[in-house]
């Protein structure tokens, strides 16, 4: 019995000595930001008509622009949970943005594997998987608040202690996590910044929900309010002033009348009908843009201060994308089209030797969780399912999969006539197949040919084969998301 006991000390001891000297020998620091709500092609090296960022763009010049990034799923609280624990939502169980706080207690976070090896782990800003500002499992540092949060004067909880801030909201989470990279500058650290920005602002209650029938503002800072007043966003093909789909997308055109009916017996609705439709409502966006592309400006500029730069990936994304009216899309993401489930990705990471400019390659938001592992050359849990983005960085591999899988599950908030349009999506490198489930609907899009997906060709002559395959594929790859 003793010498059982010597061994399980003696072990013990080992591992702990091993993740000792990993923190002594190894130096990595991860600052992963993601945007909220911000489009793919949101920033000027990403292709908008007028917005400048010129910070994110030389951040892209010296690291890694991703060209076909995808959301696991195109909105907030399972995207978010998605990016923090590598797995898909039917697999962590954050469906939907309804407050689930204690089920994002038990999320297998992978900060929590990086805790284990020495790195110092912050999280600043929104968290979004439930409206309790409180910390989980996994950080050292904590900073966030209730539900969307507020833009100016914000109530933060640091630590799980509620203070209460003056000044603009992307400004005040820079201070923090610059204050926490200062405070870790000769330690390994992991800090992930979720910004408020470029979310809209909505009256919200002390619970933290808010009420989405009153109308909601896109709020710059002072600073910036007003540069794009005169700014035209140039309109891609599929755009319509008016909520009606392009033809083949059956589904959408009955949500489109049931959102009719609902608009006659409630108007109050019409008061953000025109969020991210209207040259105002792109217009603020793209002047909320810029705070946080400065905001990335004085990061890079205090690692450089620190001489910490050399040994720091960056990481930028967001959780969803956007609708400026794509489709006769208002006040939307959720849907399976381009503008809402691709998603930006730039990753710079100085430790590599070597790194591609541009990856053309299919990824998702679940392989985020797998390279910061990778990278800190920490073993890579069974629980994540997503894949190294390291091949392509470093340019051993040109793909790291052949399709990628989406998944959406729709409830009936907050928007009554996007209920029950559940859907799976695989995409692959000519094409997209959307598969709704609680209707016997299908789309498929020739993305090469058709990049606006405004002809659906599930019903053309000589794609059945075609059809079958990407049905089978699709089927065999949400069963692996299910883990069976």
């Amino acid at each position: 019995m003793a010498s059982k006991t010597f061994f399980i000390a003696f072990y013990i001891l080992l591992f702990n000595v091993n993740h000792s000297l990993y923190a002594q020998m190894q130096k990595p620091n991860f600052v992963f930001i993601v945007v909220d709500d911000m489009r793919f092609d949101e920033w000027s090296g990403g292709g908008h008509s007028y917005l400048k960022t010129p910070h994110l763009d030389s951040l892209a010049q010296i690291g890694s622009k991703f060209t076909r990034a995808y959301h696991a799923v195109p909105l907030c609280s399972p995207n978010r949970a998605s990016l923090l624990t590598g797995q898909y939502p039917s697999r962590h169980g954050i469906i939907d943005n309804s407050a689930r706080d204690r089920a994002s207690f038990l999320l297998d976070l992978f900060p929590i594997e990086l805790q284990k090896y020495g790195i110092k782990t912050g999280h600043v800003g929104k968290w979004h998987m439930g409206n309790n500002p409180n910390p989980r499992p996994g950080y050292d540092y904590w900073i966030s608040f209730k539900g969307q949060g507020q833009v100016y004067n914000p109530v933060l909880f640091e630590n799980g202690i509620p203070i209460s801030t003056e000044g603009y909201i992307t400004d005040i989470l820079t201070e923090k996590s610059i204050d926490f990279i200062k405070h870790n500058k000769d330690n390994p650290f992991f800090l992930y910044i979720a910004h408020k920005g470029i979310h809209p602002e909505a009256v919200q209650f002390d619970d933290g929900t808010t009420d989405l029938s009153i109308p909601k503002k896109f709020i710059p800072a002072q600073r910036h309010n007003g540069i794009y007043t005169n700014s035209i966003f140039k309109r891609s093909p599929s755009y319509s002033k008016e909520a009606t789909a392009d033809q083949g997308k059956p589904v959408i055109q009955a949500a489109f009348k049931r959102r009719s009916e609902v608009l006659k017996q409630d108007e109050s609705w019409k008061n953000s009908m025109d969020l991210g439709v209207s040259e105002t409502s792109i217009q603020k966006r793209a002047e909320m843009m810029l705070s946080i592309d400065e905001s990335i400006g004085e990061i890079r500029k205090t690692l450089k201060e620190l001489n910490i730069d050399d040994k720091t990936t960056l990481i930028v994304t967001s959780d969803n994308g956007y609708f400026f009216g794509e489709h006769g899309f208002s006040l939307e993401r959720r849907m399976p089209y381009e503008e809402s489930v691709k998603s930006p990705l730039i990753i710079y990471a100085p430790t590599l030797e070597k790194q591609v400019s541009s990856i053309d390659a299919l990824t998702l938001s679940i392989d985020l969780s797998a390279t910061i592992l990778d990278l800190a050359s920490i073993p890579i849990t069974e629980t994540i399912q997503g894949k190294s983005l390291l091949p392509l960085l470093s340019g051993t591999s040109e793909n790291i999969r052949n399709s990628a899988l989406i998944e959406y599950f729709s409830n009936e908030n907050p928007f009554p006539w996007t209920a029950q349009m559940d859907y799976r999506v695989l995409v692959t490198d000519q094409y997209k197949y959307i598969k709704w489930l609680r209707s016997d609907s299908a789309e498929l899009y020739d993305l090469k040919n058709d990049p606006f997906e405004q002809k659906n060709l599930i019903n053309e002559k000589g794609v059945e084969g075609l059809i079958t395959e990407l049905h089978n594929k699709l089927k065999e790859q949400q069963l692996e998301a299910l883990g069976l």
